[in-house]
């Protein structure tokens, strides 16, 4: 079957089309014929070598976003041939990922796709969702009228825990860069946002919690945000960050007696454990779009498997708003 592989770390340059050999199915795996992806940071840090402990081998299949219909399954499986999925199910170490024109996946790691989206939409979802997740219900298990603070309105993983913690019964509260990124913000369900390039992290703390902070920081950005992040969060709070690089001073977290949780939604396919929970994950999520309550955002430029560089590229220019996402149009090429 055709793929888009690299052979080594660099450029988004390096990707190219390449005939690769098919393997049988082992129990509990399934085929999926690849209809779309999308594309996230981890996949351009596991091309550029910033994320070289999770790459896969060489030549490298990478991305974890899949949406596409089941061609074959194995005895005693939940799912049959013809079914549409969609699932975060491999692109690191261990795991091929979804660039070709089939990708064989563990069962446990996938749901039904949402019904009422396209193919590319679906793909859009799965590791952005899975992340939001896990940090707002697994790790801080956001409870009604809370003050949620959620960094990164328009990234792929902030807008969906917008939404999320807004279904959850939070009162939700957006920090982005511009107007324009605040009034998306407010449209999927911000109760307020905050431009943080305009206020400061004390004047939006009083202004919005009487001094006294956040009940939970979600910091989608990292990097030297979390120091805010930590600023922001109220005594007893909780902050939970999906980018966990760099050194930090952990002292304010500490004098107010704060949690802290790491969000690394790769883990159970790094590991093989708990990946049974990403399955349900993605199935509450299907529900939930197809009653209306989250949504997928996608940037205005789309691209094909072919034009993956570019969509690499794109993401990686900082000019995003939701999800960049690309078709797989191997078979025709």
């Amino acid at each position: 079957m055709k793929a888009v592989v690299i052979k080594e770390f660099g450029s988004p340059s390096k990707f190219q089309v390449e005939e690769l050999s098919a393997r049988d199915l082992k129990p509990g795996e399934l085929k999926i014929n690849v209809k779309a992806t999308s594309v996230n940071p981890v996949d351009t840090k596991v091309r550029s070598g910033q994320a070289e402990a999770f790459a896969p081998d060489f030549p490298a299949v990478l991305h974890g976003d899949v949406a596409g219909i089941v061609e074959e399954v194995t005895e005693g499986s939940p799912f049959q041939k013809g079914d549409e999925v969609y699932a975060c199910a491999g692109g690191v170490k261990g795991v091929d990922g979804a660039l070709r024109e089939q990708m064989i996946v563990d069962q446990k790691l996938v749901a039904r796709k949402p019904e009422r989206l396209s193919m590319s939409e679906a793909a859009a979802l799965p590791l952005v969702s899975i992340t939001a997740w896990e940090a707002l219900v697994d790790r801080m298990n956001v409870r009604p009228g809370q003050k949620v603070l959620i960094h990164g309105a328009t990234g792929g993983v902030g807008h969906i825990a917008i939404q999320l913690a807004k279904s959850l019964g939070a009162i939700v509260y957006t920090t982005a860069s511009t107007s324009m990124k605040m009034n998306i913000g407010k449209e999927l369900g911000a109760d307020y946002a905050i431009n943080y390039k305009e206020t400061s992290v004390e004047d939006y703390v009083n202004q919005y919690t009487n001094g006294k902070g956040f009940d939970a920081v979600f910091d989608t950005v990292g990097g030297d945000n979390m120091e805010k992040s930590f600023q922001a969060v109220k005594n007893g709070g909780q902050v939970a960050c999906i980018v966990g690089s760099g050194e930090h001073d952990m002292t304010p977290l500490y004098v107010k007696s704060a949690t802290y949780h790491g969000v690394l939604m790769l883990v159970p396919m790094l590991t093989n454990e708990g990946r049974e929970h990403h399955g349900d994950i993605l199935t509450n999520v299907a529900r939930m779009v197809d009653h209306n309550v989250i949504k997928p955002v996608l940037d205005e430029e789309s691209f094909t498997f072919s034009t993956i560089a570019d969509a690499h590229a794109r993401l990686e220019s900082g000019k995003t708003i939701g999800k960049v996402v690309a078709v797989n149009d191997l078979s025709q090429s």
